[in-house]
């Protein structure tokens, strides 16, 4: 910070070019900015890629710095401009990160409890690995940790503990967890271990999913109460979670065309030709991975909305394989939210022609 008012002091007004605008960066950029400095981002990939051009393999960050300031000085159209962001914004990154951490450790919890069932007692891994997302569950396998337990508590009292949480699967649950109980006579090493370990991890699992209870209820009343809300849940299928990472990922960023941000978030095709013996088109691998990724779920359910389902029939009549397809629709999704957003307009569904 001493260095950016500094050269504000002695140089006038400088602009201010970072490789990294979050967590290291995030205050001197907010410092800069405050102090009326254009601040400007050079991508991680962008800012390698440059680095080839230079002598030397180091990687030290007084080279990486000149590295920086040099990229801004001769090829300055591969800047990208950081606006400032408002509280309610930064407020959204922070919860959407936190809530990707979450949703990791939930899936890993969960695995591992799969896995525990699976070396212990196969059978019953099969009646209740596929049922873990269910709070039910959890509280069974608190209660009731050890295959010993469970043919202790015996198909009545399972019932009933289950039907507290669960009342309509709770007594064909329990049926089911005695007949794989039965299933298996041989008890295997390591078994005793799990009365200490599958507790510990339903509990582990129940917390990270009422974490994530809390987190996504402050989600949603942020994005409720951003001016874009009517606009983005316009479009079919986009919910919360996906508003939140549309609003994180694309607003207060300048795209000057559809083109711009489908290549931001990876969405368009690469173009692979040498000769006449190779071309094709293949799916891009760089990109936003983080919007990439919450438009391409966006797409998937968007299966279930009758236009975007005969938009992707149409491209599979096509000959296009189901990945292939399934990234048009993104694509076309993608520049349909570019209109939205450029317009400030909600979605309208195009007419049906007459056949």
């Amino acid at each position: 910070m001493r260095k950016i008012l500094y050269s504000l002091n002695r140089h006038g007004c400088l602009p201010l070019v970072v490789d990294q605008p979050a967590t290291i960066g995030a205050l001197p950029v907010a410092v800069a900015q405050a102090a009326g400095v254009t601040v400007g981002y050079l991508p991680g990939l962008a800012m390698r890629r440059i680095a080839d051009l230079h002598p030397g393999e180091a990687k030290t960050d007084a080279r990486d710095a000149f590295i920086i300031a040099e990229a801004a000085r001769s090829v300055p159209h591969t800047l990208r401009s950081i606006q400032v962001a408002d509280e309610q914004l930064g407020e959204l990154t922070m919860l959407c990160g936190f809530d990707d951490d979450l949703a990791k450790q939930a899936t890993a919890t969960s695995n591992r409890i799969r896995g525990l069932l699976t070396q212990i007692h196969p059978a019953l891994e099969r009646v209740l690995g596929p049922r873990l997302d269910h709070p039910a569950v959890l509280d069974l396998l608190r209660t009731w940790p050890t295959l010993e337990a469970l043919r202790h508590a015996g198909r009545r009292r399972i019932g009933n503990r289950l039907t507290k949480l669960a009342p309509r699967m709770g007594e064909r649950l329990a049926a089911d967890i005695i007949t794989a109980l039965d299933q298996q006579t041989v008890t295997v090493v390591g078994t005793n271990a799990a009365t200490i370990v599958l507790p510990q991890l339903a509990r582990m699992l129940a917390d990270i999913r009422e974490s994530r209870d809390t987190v996504f209820t402050k989600v949603e009343t942020l994005v409720e109460a951003h001016p874009l809300h009517p606009v983005l849940t316009s479009l079919p299928v986009v919910r919360v979670r996906t508003a939140a990472r549309i609003l994180t990922e694309i607003v207060g960023k300048d795209f000057a065309s559809a083109g711009h941000l489908v290549s931001y978030a990876g969405l368009a095709p690469v173009t692979w030709r040498s000769g006449t013996s190779i071309r094709g088109d293949h799916p891009s691998r760089k990109g936003n991975k983080i919007l990439k990724r919450a438009l391409f779920l966006s797409a998937f359910a968007a299966l279930k909305d009758p236009p975007s389902r005969a938009y992707y029939d149409r491209k599979r009549a096509e000959g296009k394989r189901h990945n292939q397809a399934h990234i048009a629709l993104a694509r076309r999704r993608c520049d349909t939210l570019f209109a939205m957003l450029r317009d400030g307009t909600p979605y309208e569904p195009r007419p049906a022609t007459a056949a």
